[in-house]
C-alpha cells in the first residue's frame, strides 16, 4: 500500500505561503477595479496576462522547460480561455459597474459550478448528501442577492446595467469552473508553471480583439494613466498572477490539497473587508447574509472530501506507526536500519486569480 506524504517544510514559509495566497488573491477584486478606474478594462486584462504570461515563459526557459509543444499549447489556450479569459474578464468587465466587494460574494459560488459541470464524479457527488445540501443552499445564496439587486433596480436604485453585471456573474465562476475541468481531464505533460504562462499569454491576447470591439484603443492615451493605476496593474501582475500562484503550487507539494482549499473561504472575506475599508463600498446585511450561505455551502460541498482525507491521513499515521515498531524490533536485532524512503507529488488544475 502506497503511501503519500507531505514534503517537510519550514513552518514560517509555510505561514506566509498561505498568508499570500490568502490575502493576494483576496485583494485582487480591489485592485482590479483601482487599476480599471485609470486604464481602459479590456486593454487592462490584455497588459496584465501578456505581461505576466511572458514573465512566466521566461522563467520556465531558464528552468530548462521545452517550451512548445503543440498539443499542450492547445490545451491550455482553451482552458485559458475558459478561466481568464471569460471567467476573469467577466470579473473585470463587471467591476466597472458593480462594487469589488459584491463581485467577490458573486463569485465565491465557483465550487458549486465545479460539482454540477464534473459529469465524471456525478456518481460519487450526488451520492453524498451534504453535497447535494450544500449545492441547494449555495443556489439559494446565489438567488437571494440576485433578488436583492432586481428589487434595486425595480426602484430606480441601480439600472440595468448593474443586473447584467449580477447575471454575467452567474456565468463568469461556471465559465472559470469549465476551463478547470478541461485542464483537469485533458492531461498536461508540460509543468504547471508552462501551462499557466500559456493561458495568460493567450488569455491576454483574446482582450486585445474585445478591446477594439469595445473601442478601448482610439481614445486612449497612455500619458494620462495615472500612478496609481500604474501601481494597481503592477500589483496585480507580480503578486496576483505571479507571486501567489508560486505559493499556491508550493503549498500543494508540502500540505494537504484540502488545507490549500481553505482560500476559497478567506478571499472573498478579504474581498470585502477591502472594499469597505479602502473603496468606502456599502455592503449590505443581506449581502453579508448570502456570502455566509455560499460559503457554508461550499463547506459542505467539501465536506465528504474533508472526511475522506482526514481518514487517509488517520491510515496514513496508523501505517507509519505500525513502520515505526516495525523498524524498532529489527534495530533490536541489527545494528543497521535502512532509512524508509517518502515522497508525494501533488498536481494543480492551473488556477490563477
Amino acid at each position: 500500500m502506497k503511501t503519500h506524504i507531505q514534503q517537510k517544510a519550514p513552518a514560517l514559509l509555510v505561514v506566509l505561503a498561505f498568508a499570500t495566497v490568502y490575502v493576494v488573491w483576496g485583494s485582487t477584486y480591489f485592485f482590479i477595479q483601482v487599476a480599471i478606474n485609470g486604464f481602459p478594462p479590456m486593454l487592462m486584462g490584455a497588459l496584465r496576462f501578456i505581461v505576466a504570461g511572458l514573465l512566466m515563459l521566461t522563467w520556465c526557459y531558464f528552468k530548462g522547460d521545452k517550451l512548445w509543444i503543440t498539443k499542450d499549447v492547445i490545451h491550455s489556450g482553451v482552458s485559458g480561455l475558459l478561466m481568464l479569459g471569460l471567467g476573469n474578464g467577466i470579473v473585470i468587465w463587471v467591476e466597472q459597474v458593480l462594487p469589488s466587494a459584491m463581485v467577490a460574494i458573486m463569485v465565491s459560488s465557483g465550487p458549486i459550478w465545479f460539482v454540477l459541470l464534473d459529469k465524471a464524479n456525478w456518481n460519487i457527488n450526488f451520492r453524498s448528501r451534504s453535497t447535494i445540501t450544500g449545492l441547494v443552499i449555495g443556489f439559494a445564496g446565489v438567488i437571494l442577492l440576485f433578488s436583492e439587486q432586481l428589487s434595486n433596480a425595480m426602484n430606480d436604485t441601480y439600472n440595468s446595467a448593474k443586473i447584467w453585471g449580477v447575471v454575467l456573474l452567474v456565468v463568469g465562476p461556471a465559465c472559470w469552473s469549465a476551463g478547470s475541468l478541461y485542464s483537469k481531464y485533458n492531461t498536461s505533460s508540460s509543468p504547471a508553471r508552462l501551462n499557466t504562462a500559456w493561458q495568460m499569454i493567450i488569455a491576454g491576447a483574446a482582450f486585445i480583439p474585445a478591446a477594439f470591439l469595445h473601442k478601448e484603443v482610439g481614445g486612449f492615451d497612455v500619458s494620462k494613466v495615472p500612478a496609481q493605476t500604474w501601481g494597481a496593474i503592477a500589483y496585480l501582475i507580480i503578486f496576483g498572477s505571479i507571486g501567489a500562484f508560486t505559493a499556491y503550487v508550493w503549498l500543494l507539494q508540502v500540505r494537504p490539497a484540502t488545507q490549500v482549499s481553505t482560500h476559497a473561504y478567506v478571499n472573498p472575506v478579504i474581498a470585502v473587508l477591502l472594499g469597505v475599508l479602502f473603496a468606502h463600498e456599502n455592503i449590505s446585511v443581506l449581502q453579508i447574509g448570502g456570502l455566509v450561505i455560499i460559503l457554508l455551502s461550499v463547506l459542505l460541498i467539501n465536506l465528504a472530501k474533508y472526511r475522506e482525507d482526514n481518514s487517509r491521513n488517520g491510515g496514513n499515521a496508523n501505517t507509519q506507526s505500525k513502520a515505526g515498531k516495525n523498524l524498532n524490533v529489527i534495530a533490536s536485532k541489527t545494528s543497521v536500519v535502512k532509512p524508509l524512503r517518502t515522497g508525494s507529488i501533488y498536481k494543480i488544475l492551473s488556477m490563477v486569480k
